[in-house]
């Protein structure tokens, strides 16, 4: 997993409450469990006008052009603004992967399912609780400002508008070492190699027979 440090990241704004995990990546595109190559098929069936499939070429299906991902001004963005209950339905861990394969970083909103908003930490991703009204600011101002962009610090636990104002949030600490460090549940354990080949040694010597 990428350590997360500072980001200085191009805003994008999903203006849709309650938007789940299967508009994020659909069901037809779980038979993998790579944990990349979902960035193309993020929110498949708002970004694209016919049906995706696992595999197919992305690059000339016809897209919606209203679809925010898809107009320029957004291209390359790494924030994604989003409204309450973002990442709720199931609980398919397709659904970060996809948003960090896009090449987004951070999420901001009021809201996030609980499922979800574990799985996004686990995976490299930030997302940020902020007041409803706070958000609404941060919508409006990107909104009317080509080339938005905020400036994201962990360590600091701050967000910035390219004003200069400067947002606090909240994290837990466990996770903002994780996220600093670039730990996922493998990276944790694999921490602690030592005891534990120590502790297979160990065990081996007392019961040979279980290796045999």
């Amino acid at each position: 997993m990428k350590p997360f440090s500072v980001l200085d990241g191009l805003v994008a704004p999903l203006d849709r409450a309650n938007v789940d995990t299967d508009a994020i990546i659909p069901k037809q595109f779980l038979k993998s469990i790579k944990r990349s190559g979902f960035g193309p098929n993020l929110f498949d069936e708002w970004r694209y006008t016919d049906h995706g499939e696992p595999g197919q070429d992305c690059t000339n299906r016809p897209k919606n052009a209203d679809f925010v991902l898809n107009q320029p001004r957004y291209a390359g963005a790494q924030v994604l603004l989003t409204r309450d209950n973002f990442g709720c339905g199931s609980s398919r861990e397709h659904a970060p992967w996809a948003l960090e394969d896009y090449g987004f970083r951070v999420l901001i909103g009021p809201s996030f399912a609980d499922i979800f908003f574990n799985n996004c930490f686990k995976n490299g991703l930030l997302p940020i609780v902020l007041p409803a009204a706070l958000v609404d600011e941060l919508f409006r101002e990107c909104e009317a400002n080509e080339g938005y962009r905020l400036t994201v610090d962990l360590a600091a636990q701050t967000v910035t508008s390219p004003g200069g104002r400067v947002i606090p949030f909240e994290v837990d600490a466990f996770r903002k070492e994780c996220l600093l460090n670039g730990w996922d549940d493998i990276g944790l354990t694999l921490r602690h190699a030592d005891k534990i080949r120590a502790f297979e040694e160990q065990r081996r010597a007392q019961h040979p027979y279980y290796f045999a």
